[in-house]
C-alpha cells in the first residue's frame, strides 16, 4: 500500500490483518464463553423444572452436572479468549509504533513537518495503543453480539413474545448507541491534538531550559504552555463530558429495555404462559442482557475514539517525503569538490560557489540565508531550482542516507546521546577518536571530567555545560572523516584562547579534505583559505580574511562586532 493511500480505515484494519489468526481464535473463544454465559440461567431453569418441580433427584444432578460442565467450558474459554485478543492488541500496538518509528526516521524526512517530537510521541503512544484496542475490541463485540443471538433463541424457545422483543428490539437499539457516539467520535481528535501539542511544548521547554532561564523568557514560556495546557484541558472536558453523557445513556437505555423484557416475562407468568424454571430463565436472561449491552455500549465508545486515533496515526504515516530518494551509488572515494549552481530556496536567490577538493572556506550569511543553505546542503530540503554537486554529479542523485554521508552537515545545536563522552565521539564514523579530541579542544573535557572518556552523558548532554557539549559533538563530527564537512558555528559557547586552538586543530586535521565554515568568528575565517559573503540569498564578494578586513567596511564590521 503506497502511502498516498493510508487511511484511517486501512489502518484500523489493515493492522489487525497479521494478527488475523489470533483475532479469529479470540472470537471463536470469546463467542463460546458468551454462549455458556447465556446458557447459564436456561439451565438453571431447566434443573427447576425437570428437577426441584418434579422431585426427580438423578434429572436433577444430571442437569447440575450439565451446568457445571457449561460453568467449566465457559470459564476456560474465556481465559484463553481473553489471551489471544490481548496478544492480538499488544503485537498490533507494537507494529503501528514501528510503523510510526519508521516513517519518522525514513532519511526523506517529512513525518516532522509542522509537528512537534512531543506531537509524534504523542500519535506514537497513546493513538497506537486506542488503535491496538481494536485487537481486544472486536472479539469482545462479537462475543457480546453471540450472546444476545443465544438469548434470543432461548427466550423464543421459553416465550415467543419474549423472543421476539429481544429479536425486534435490540437492533433499533444498537443503532440508537452508534448514533449516541458520534459526538463522542468528533471530540476525541482534538483532544488528542491538543494533548500532543501540550506535551511538545513542554518538551521543548524543558530541552531549553537553560537558554530561557539565561534570557529571562520564562514567563513568556510559561504563559505560552500554560494557553496550550489550557486548550488541552478544555478540549478534555469536552471528550469526557461526551463520554459521561454517552455511558450515561447507555445505562439508561440498558435499564429501559430490560425493564420492559421483566414486565412482559412478569406479565406472562401471571397469566400461566411460563412455568417456574421459565420465567426463572427469563429473569436471568433479562439481568444477563445488561453485561453484553453495556459492553456494546463501552466497545462502540472505544470504536469511536480507535476512529479518530487512527486518523492522526494516517496523517503521519502517508506525509509526503521532504527529499527525493535518489538511486546512484556514491564513489567509493570522493574528491570532495563542491559546487552549489544557481541555488533557490527560501531567502537564497540565486547563489553560485565553488569550493576545491581540500579546501576550508567560510561562508559569512546572514541567519536565514545560512540556515536554507544548511538544510540544501543536508538534503533536509531539496532546492527549489538549482542545484549543490559533489565532484559535478548533484547531490539529489543519491539517497538521503548516503549524501549527508558524503557531505556531513554538523548543525549548531548538535545533540548528544546518553551513553559516556567515548561512546559519543565514536558513534560519528571510521576516524582517529584521539585526534578529533585534540582538534575540537574535547580532550580539555575529558580530562575535566571524573571518569575521563567513560564519564557518563544524560539525556541530549544535559549532565554538560553548553561549551563541553559543542566540543564533544564537533568531535563526533571530525571522526566521521566526510569528504565534505560543513559546520555552523561550532565554536560560540567557547573562550576566545580555546577557539584560537579549535581553529588550528581543524586546519591541520582537515588538510586535504574539504571544509566548509558557515561563521562569522574572525578566530575561524582567520585559518580559512578565503571567505565567501553571501548577502540578499547571492555571493556578494570573496577573498581572505586579511584581504576582506582590510578592504570591506561591511565585511569588517559584521565579523568584528
Amino acid at each position: 500500500m503506497s502511502r498516498g493511500e493510508i487511511t484511517g480505515r486501512s489502518v484500523r484494519w489493515g493492522s489487525l490483518r497479521p494478527q488475523r489468526g489470533h483475532v479469529l481464535a479470540a472470537v471463536l473463544l470469546l463467542c463460546g464463553h458468551q454462549a455458556g454465559e447465556a446458557l447459564v440461567p436456561v439451565l438453571v431453569g431447566v434443573v427447576i423444572d425437570e428437577g426441584v418441580a418434579s422431585g426427580d433427584l438423578r434429572t436433577m444432578l444430571l442437569w447440575l452436572l450439565v451446568l457445571g460442565v457449561d460453568l467449566l467450558f465457559l470459564s476456560h474459554c474465556y481465559r484463553f479468549g481473553a489471551r489471544r485478543a490481548r496478544h492480538a492488541e499488544r503485537q498490533v500496538d507494537r507494529a503501528l509504533r514501528l510503523r510510526i518509528a519508521d516513517r519518522v526516521l525514513d532519511p526523506r524526512g517529512g513525518a516532522e513537518a509542522g509537528r512537534l517530537p512531543g506531537a509524534l510521541a504523542s500519535i506514537a503512544t497513546a493513538d497506537t495503543q486506542r488503535v491496538a484496542g481494536l485487537g481486544f475490541g472486536l472479539p469482545l463485540l462479537l462475543a457480546q453480539g453471540t450472546a444476545l443471538l443465544v438469548a434470543a433463541v432461548a427466550l423464543l424457545r421459553i416465550s415467543l413474545p419474549l423472543g421476539l422483543l429481544i429479536v425486534l428490539g435490540t437492533p433499533p437499539l444498537l443503532l440508537l448507541l452508534h448514533l449516541l457516539g458520534r459526538p463522542l467520535e468528533r471530540r476525541s481528535g482534538p483532544e488528542q491534538e491538543r494533548a500532543a501539542q501540550a506535551s511538545g511544548i513542554a518538551a521543548d521547554l524543558v530541552t531549553g531550559v537553560r537558554v530561557l532561564k539565561g534570557i529571562g523568557a520564562s514567563p513568556a514560556a510559561v504563559d505560552r504552555y500554560t494557553g496550550t495546557s489550557r486548550a488541552a484541558l478544555r478540549a478534555t472536558l469536552r471528550a469526557s463530558g461526551s463520554q459521561a453523557w454517552y455511558q450515561g445513556a447507555v445505562l439508561l437505555l440498558d435499564g429501559l429495555f430490560l425493564a420492559l423484557v421483566a414486565l412482559v416475562g412478569g406479565r406472562l407468568a401471571l397469566a400461566g404462559e411460563l412455568s417456574v424454571g421459565g420465567l426463572v430463565a427469563a429473569v436471568g436472561l433479562a439481568q444477563f442482557l445488561i453485561g453484553p449491552l453495556r459492553a456494546i455500549g463501552f466497545v462502540n465508545a472505544r470504536l469511536a475514539q480507535a476512529r479518530a486515533s487512527s486518523e492522526r496515526i494516517a496523517d503521519v504515516l502517508s506525509a509526503p517525503p521532504a527529499v527525493g530518494a535518489g538511486d546512484r551509488e556514491p564513489p567509493a572515494h570522493s574528491p570532495g569538490a563542491l559546487t552549489v549552481r544557481g541555488l533557490r530556496t527560501g531567502p537564497v536567490t540565486g547563489l553560485d560557489l565553488e569550493v576545491r577538493a581540500g579546501e576550508l572556506v567560510g561562508v559569512v550569511a546572514e541567519p536565514a540565508t545560512a540556515t536554507a543553505l544548511l538544510a540544501a546542503l543536508a538534503r533536509e530540503t531539496d532546492p527549489d531550482e538549482g542545484t549543490v554537486e559533489l565532484d559535478r554529479v548533484p547531490l539529489t542523485a543519491y539517497p538521503p542516507e548516503q549524501a549527508r554521508a558524503a557531505v556531513l552537515v554538523a548543525a549548531h545545536e548538535a545533540a548528544l546521546f546518553a551513553g559516556t563522552v567515548a561512546e559519543n565521539v565514536r558513534a560519528g564514523g571510521p576516524g582517529d577518536p584521539a585526534a578529533a579530541l585534540v582538534a575540537a579542544g574535547a580532550d580539555q573535557v575529558v580530562a575535566s571530567l571524573p571518569e575521563g572518556e567513560a564519564t557518563a552523558v544524560t539525556e541530549q548532554g544535559r549532565s554538560l555545560s553548553g561549551g563541553q557539549r559543542q566540543r564533544v559533538a564537533l568531535a563526533r563530527a571530525l571522526v566521521a572523516d566526510a569528504p565534505v564537512l560543513v559546520l555552523h558555528d561550532p565554536t560560540t559557547a567557547v573562550d576566545t584562547v580555546t577557539e584560537a586552538r579549535i581553529a588550528e586543530g581543524l586546519r591541520l586535521l582537515r588538510a586535504g579534505r574539504t571544509t566548509l565554515l558557515l561563521t562569522t568568528s574572525p578566530t575561524l575565517l582567520a585559518v580559512a583559505d578565503r571567505v565567501v559573503v553571501a548577502e540578499a540569498g547571492r555571493v556578494r564578494t570573496e577573498g581572505t580574511h586579511a584581504d576582506l578586513l582590510a578592504a570591506d567596511a561591511d565585511y569588517r564590521a559584521l565579523v568584528l562586532a
